[in-house]
């Protein structure tokens, strides 16, 4: 059964605010992190002689290792979010490989995860004690969830060294750039000001587009913003969820600021990750992840909703329930004259007629009511013997009026 969304198409309410657009400081910061596909292709590991599908694979597992710590440590998504961002861009200027010509030493994807964690708890304000930090990524590393780590156990301590080194290293490689605008806060904003916070299966779809993007190299090509709106995008689709357009009639990723060509390049390029990587769990509903053309029309999208075919189809709706609404009333009305005494059958027909179904109304009937003298002329004068005659305007065979006499 289709979703209340599908068959209503959502709006956003007049009462909501829209969502703020980002600080500009902020949108300059991200923009120094933005990089291009030939861009992402030189990479210092690449550069290195790591292969693309290796890097992102490592990638990959930098992040997994960072969702099963802050699991462990019950840490906020948006703290995880952050430090899958901060690994990242750090990969972006330092190598996964060891480069022996120019003397720089190779950085393990889990080394650098936990010490992005570990810097993401503060920027986030979600700290946890370092001991707890470190007795997780030991039993995340070794794969034991219940390994025993104290301060006596020899990983303990250079899991923890580890870590404080490589959190200046990590410093200078994002160059301190620490204040993040995640995607989360902005999804949720949208949902609110359409209206779909209480969507479950527009939110989650949505959701889940951004917590797979973690795992990828989006938040390097896309802005914080841009995420947002391209989950809000495929989880829109993938429910048949549309959004009207706003008073001006401009699209709803116009109003928000964010070009439909971006969105669908993103959309694209999840797709094309899932492609590669198919999903384990995949249900037979299918997935959000479907390619669309990057240069396709505009007013052909799925996710839009224009103002001038709500109107239309209110005034198609509203004239249809009037029409079956006046067809109810007739056959009830006909229904009721065929039962009854003789007087009240009669009551009835002059109830029916007076139905402004074309015909006349009663007063107009009244007016046409006339006198008949017994010699045939008409006046308004009443007849000596009291015969009052009513005459009805009706059509003879050859289309003249003809005076109906009832005694």
């Amino acid at each position: 059964m289709p979703s209340a969304s599908t068959q209503h198409p959502t709006h956003a309410s007049p009462s909501r605010p829209r969502p703020p657009l980002p600080n500009e400081l902020l949108l300059l910061a991200e923009s120094q992190w933005l990089f291009t596909e030939e861009e992402l292709l030189l990479t210092p590991s690449i550069l290195a002689g790591l292969s693309e599908a290796k890097e992102r694979e490592s990638r990959g597992k930098g992040v997994n290792f960072i969702l099963q710590v802050g699991i462990m440590l019950k840490l906020p998504q948006i703290t995880l979010a952050t430090a899958s961002v901060f690994l990242h861009r750090f990969f972006m200027r330092h190598s996964m490989v060891e480069d022996k010509a120019a003397g720089k030493p190779a950085n393990h994807y889990y080394s650098v995860a936990a010490t992005c964690l570990f810097l993401a708890t503060k920027v986030e304000e979600n700290c946890r004690k370092m001991k707890d930090l470190v007795v997780a990524c030991v039993r995340v590393a070794q794969k034991n969830p219940g390994k025993v780590v104290d301060e006596q156990d020899k990983e303990y301590w250079r899991w923890r060294d580890t870590i404080l080194h490589m959190e200046d290293i990590l410093l200078e490689a994002v160059c301190f750039d620490l204040s993040l605008e995640p995607p989360y806060k902005t999804l949720f904003e949208l949902l609110c000001f359409f209206g779909e916070e209480n969507n479950k299966r527009l939110r989650n779809a949505a959701w889940a587009f951004v917590n797979d993007s973690c795992l990828t190299m989006l938040c390097l090509q896309f802005s914080s913003r841009a995420i947002a709106a391209s989950a809000l995008y495929a989880a829109a689709r993938h429910c048949e969820v549309r959004f009207l357009d706003d008073v001006d009639g401009r699209p709803w990723w116009e109003t928000l600021g964010v070009e439909l060509r971006s969105i669908r390049r993103a959309c694209n390029y999840m797709a094309g990750i899932y492609e590669n990587t198919p999903l384990r769990n995949g249900g037979d509903g299918g997935s959000i992840y479907e390619r669309t053309p990057e240069d396709g029309d505009e007013w052909m999208a799925k996710t839009r909703e224009r103002r001038e075919e709500r109107e239309g189809s209110r005034g198609r709706e509203r004239s249809e329930g009037l029409e079956d609404s006046f067809k109810r009333e007739r056959e009830v009305s006909l229904g009721a004259s065929m039962t009854g005494s003789d007087g009240e059958r009669k009551r009835r027909r002059e109830e029916i007629d007076d139905i402004p179904w074309g015909g006349d109304v009663k007063e107009e009937r009244e007016e046409k009511r006339i006198k008949v003298e017994p010699n045939g002329t008409m006046n308004g004068a009443e007849h000596s013997n009291g015969v009052e005659v009513k005459m009805e305007d009706t059509l003879d065979a050859n289309g003249s009026e003809e005076g109906e006499v009832e005694p």
